[in-house]
């Protein structure tokens, strides 16, 4: 099997696979061939680096049929095509169906090595994006889970590192779409319980009736409909994390059973008289601030203390402004290449709207503009462009300088000397600007 070779040729014309052949040698690209379908089968190997030229007229098994096979063991194996004077509809078809390109017979020597180097392009960084998705995938990091190089940020993994491997129950702050779910997620895979499960529970959603069931489980025949066992939440994440969203929501007689379940770290099934020991982190996420609740009667203040052991503030994405463009660069590669679309381009001045953006849904609403940005569809943050209204770069960079500079002005309630700070730049420059720009 030729799986380190970089082009395999499949043309069952002698004279015809030795010419393709000998062109690639002549260019020092490693070449292998076969002169037909049924041996290329066997010859290319899963997981084959390379790419494939194919004749489209095979004795046996012909190059559409080749084409579909290759495809079901790699969608993204280039496969070129080559095709007769009048096999156009066919070529049209292939490339329907998944073909990298096809070449008309007779092709240069010339054109053929050029097609096959740009799918073997291609195929080199379609292999690096794999590899990189896997090593990903395989070692967890919070830098590419939580990102943002705002000083924010960093304590906030600063903070996940140090708490993950602590058995102490955690409340995470922060408004809607700040990424509360991605934190405790974050929390439970940096700890030495990320091979248990992570369990997240929205509050909001349970009834009084379901709560229990849901919660403790219950045993067969606990009630009329319990027809055989439930392992509840608790007991399915034990060895794990449990999260519950949306805390405030919880209401106060649901309260009083999950902080018994705490006090004691056991709880019973529905039905059954045997305590189950918990051994879960717990942590507790809201975008209201429940001590305030707990003042005024609304949230029991036990409960409060209970999960408020250590406290995660997330900041809103408007505090830290430094941290949408590669929010955005990374939403926006994402949804390109889910959507299996080219990756558009962002101008100087759509930037300055993105930076001067309240953002009120936070990081999901600049998820929700990415997305909307890939698929060519513009919201009111990003009108349509401007055709010849289109300003210039140094109009650009104004825009883009006068939003950075209100936004430190506003973090440090219009205080000079600490924007200076923060913008690295002298007294008299800001003082400068500030007038130019009539902040």
């Amino acid at each position: 099997m030729f799986e380190g070779m970089s082009v395999f040729i499949v043309e069952d014309d002698p004279s015809v696979l030795l010419g393709c052949m000998q062109a690639f040698e002549l260019e020092g690209i490693a070449v292998a061939g076969a002169g037909s379908a049924e041996e290329a089968l066997q010859l290319v190997a899963h997981g084959f680096a390379g790419i494939v030229i194919s004749d489209i007229r095979l004795p046996g098994t012909d190059g559409m049929a080749l084409l579909k096979k290759l495809r079901l063991r790699d969608d993204e194996l280039p496969i070129i095509l080559i095709t007769g004077h009048g096999d156009i509809d066919l070529a049209v078809q292939a490339m329907k169906d998944g073909a990298y390109d096809f070449l008309e017979k007779p092709f240069s020597p010339e054109r053929l090595v050029d097609v096959a180097r740009r799918a073997l392009e291609q195929r080199r960084l379609g292999l690096a994006v794999r590899n990189l998705e896997q090593q990903l995938q395989s070692k967890f990091t919070l830098e590419t889970h939580l990102i943002g190089r705002s000083p924010a940020m960093a304590r906030i993994r600063a903070m996940i590192a140090d708490l993950a491997d602590t058995a102490a129950n955690v409340l995470i702050h922060g408004e809607t779409g700040s990424g509360k779910e991605l934190v405790a997620r974050c929390l439970h895979m940096a700890s030495k319980r990320s091979e248990r499960p992570f369990v997240a529970l929205n509050c909001g959603g349970l009834s009084d009736t379901l709560f229990e069931s849901e919660l403790f489980g219950h045993e067969a025949h606990a009630f009329t409909d319990a027809k055989k066992k439930r392992i509840g939440k608790f007991e399915y994440a034990n060895g794990g994390t449990l999260l519950f969203d949306e805390i405030e929501s919880m209401p106060i007689a649901q309260q009083i059973k999950l902080l018994r379940v705490l006090q004691e770290r056991s709880f019973e099934r529905l039905g059954s008289n045997t305590p189950v020991p918990l051994d879960c982190r717990i942590v507790a996420a809201t975008k209201f601030d429940l001590k305030a609740m707990s003042d005024a009667g609304q949230f029991r203040s036990d409960l409060y203390y209970r999960l408020n052991v250590v406290s995660l503030e997330l900041p809103p994405l408007r505090e830290r402004r430094e941290d949408i463009p590669l929010l955005f660069e990374h939403f926006l590669l994402q949804a390109c290449a889910r959507f299996d679309r080219a990756t558009p381009m962002l101008e100087p001045d759509e930037q300055a709207l993105l930076l001067g953006h309240d953002w009120p849904g936070n990081v999901r609403e600049l998820r929700n503009v990415a997305e909307r940005f890939a698929l060519g569809i513009r919201s009111p943050l990003l009108p349509e462009a401007r055709g010849n209204d289109t300003p210039s770069l140094a109009q650009s960079v104004e825009d883009f300088e006068r939003v950075l500079i209100a936004e430190a002005l506003r973090r440090h309630d219009g205080n000079l000397s600490r924007a200076c700070e923060a913008l690295k730049m002298p007294k008299t420059t800001l003082f400068d600007k500030v007038r130019k720009y009539g902040l």
